[in-house]
């Protein structure tokens, strides 16, 4: 699958040595939850075998490696993500993990559109300043936004 590698990479989970910690941005009710969550070297929820948070994890990081622009209505992918290849290319199977994790991200920000649209600014500023970021090619946003 996808997303295995993830756990083998941990890139996004941990902050390189001279970079300034991130602050994980979280919607009103994960702030309740969570408090607050910053990575200053890993983040405190990696285990061995990768997010220990699993299905509870904080939308942003489920989010990742896209950021979606509210401004736009339009998603960017972390350049630096080694499944940028990859990911890109599984966007042309609708039944693939990457258009899967497109579609579930799509579904959950047509949600916080309504419930927490703050949270939507916030976690766009925050990935603007902190990835470099790609905008994700439109035709196959505007596929997988279709189904």
């Amino acid at each position: 699958m996808l997303f295995d590698h993830c756990a083998v990479c941990r890139q996004c989970c941990t902050i390189e040595e001279g970079y300034p910690p991130l602050e994980i941005t979280l919607t009103a009710r994960e702030e309740k939850r969570f408090g607050s969550l910053c990575i200053k070297t890993d983040c405190t929820n990696l285990g061995p075998q990768g997010c220990t948070l699993g299905d509870e994890k904080p939308f942003s990081c489920s989010l990742y490696p896209l950021s979606y622009d509210p401004e736009s209505d339009g998603f960017s992918f972390d350049r630096d993500c080694p499944l940028k290849e990859t990911y890109f290319a599984q966007l042309d199977d609708p039944e693939s993990d990457a258009s899967k994790h497109l579609s579930e991200m799509s579904g959950q920000i047509e949600k916080l559109k309504k419930t927490d649209p703050k949270f939507l600014f916030t976690n766009r500023s925050v990935d603007v300043d902190y990835f470099d970021l790609q905008e994700l090619p439109s035709y196959k946003r505007q596929r997988s936004k279709a189904r």
